[in-house]
């Protein structure tokens, strides 16, 4: 799924600290977010691994599932 700039809707393209757009020439980071209720998710790391975890009763939740919304800082 491809990540749209909240602004302008262009595609974003990825940093190491979340998503850049090149058309509005603002920097964004991307919030982890459940598919299930759309609310922010724990992020669990351990041993170098990354897990995702919804506290609204949906568990862990896989990373191919997690939404990654744009956040305005």
């Amino acid at each position: 799924m491809e990540t749209k700039c909240p602004v302008c809707e262009n595609p974003l393209q990825p940093t190491d600290a979340g998503a850049h757009c090149e058309v509005c020439k603002q920097d964004f980071r991307l919030e982890a977010r459940c598919p299930d209720c759309h609310k922010p998710l724990e992020v669990l790391k351990a041993c170098g691994a990354v897990d995702y975890f919804c506290q609204n009763g949906h568990g862990l939740i896989s990373k191919k599932r997690v939404e990654f919304v744009p956040v305005v800082e």
